[in-house]
């Protein structure tokens, strides 16, 4: 009993791929629940993908607010958050949905026209994969990680730090999940693909990295 959350923001161009990752998993997930928080421009997904369930802001809530008012209209018994400019591999669901902890973490395939910038942002800790970059996330955070939807709504989505430009919601649930008691499973599977494009650094500032970046070893 999985529910996905996918979330956009000024990514409604590339989210019909995520959408598709999902209506094509070998075991599909017990409900799609899609946001679009205040970007407006995913206005035409409803009408080529109707079965899934649409929250189209108007205004924009902000991440914390965004992820912890969808959190709440989870009642599954595990729920798995995920951008939509990202995708699942297709036996992603059904991989999962053999988990019996309260967070499953798995890894990750770094993807994408500027995939190389993630070489300086986590220095070491990829590797070369099939032309992409995986990214091994055993017993850590990333956030896509699946969570037990009771755990995760006694802790909430918060900020992490205040005073910090990122509000690092996702840090938050798994450091408070994990001080109450929480138990992790990982999966030795690159089941998200994280793709590293553009619209990244135009919302958030980053700096570009040319995509010629030699790869580290």
């Amino acid at each position: 009993m999985i529910t996905v959350v996918i979330a956009s923001y000024r990514y409604g161009h590339l989210a019909a791929h995520c959408i598709e990752s999902l209506l094509s998993q070998t075991s599909p997930p017990s409900r799609i629940l899609f946001v679009d928080d205040g970007g407006m421009d995913c206005g035409h997904l409803p009408s080529l993908y109707p079965d899934i369930e649409y929250i189209l802001r108007p205004k924009n809530l902000g991440t914390v607010n965004n992820f912890q008012d969808m959190l709440s209209r989870v009642e599954t018994e595990y729920v798995l958050f995920i951008g939509a400019d990202n995708w699942l591999r297709s036996d992603s669901i059904e991989l999962l949905s053999m988990a019996t902890t309260d967070i499953v973490t798995y890894d990750i395939v770094v993807t994408g026209e500027l995939k190389e910038e993630i070489l300086t942002r986590v220095p070491g800790e990829t590797r070369p994969h099939l032309g992409d970059l995986y990214w091994d996330r055993q017993a850590q955070h990333h956030g896509s990680m699946m969570y037990r939807t009771d755990f995760g709504q006694r802790v909430g989505y918060q900020r992490r730090f205040e005073h910090v430009g990122h509000p690092q919601e996702d840090w938050n649930l798994w450091d408070k999940m994990l001080e109450q008691g929480a138990t992790v499973a990982s999966l030795k599977e690159g089941l998200l693909f994280y793709r590293r494009h553009r619209e990244n650094f135009l919302k958030y500032g980053e700096q570009i990295v040319s995509p010629d970046v030699e790869m580290s070893q």
